[in-house]
């Protein structure tokens, strides 16, 4: 199980590959569109409506 973060409001939740895909619902209950990885050595971001990784 990996842990995101929401860089709308900083919340941090379970990652799809967790039985209850926390942050996705998270996602669909907020809206908020981007997460990071809040794993140490990632580096990168998802927008969940572009469906788009941006690695930084």
């Amino acid at each position: 199980m990996h842990l995101r973060t929401c860089q709308t409001c900083g919340h941090t939740l379970c990652c799809d590959a967790s039985p209850h895909k926390h942050m996705t619902k998270h996602y669909h209950e907020t809206q908020h569109p981007v997460i990071a990885s809040a794993e140490k050595g990632e580096r990168w971001l998802w927008c969940y409506p572009d469906e788009q990784f941006v690695d930084y």
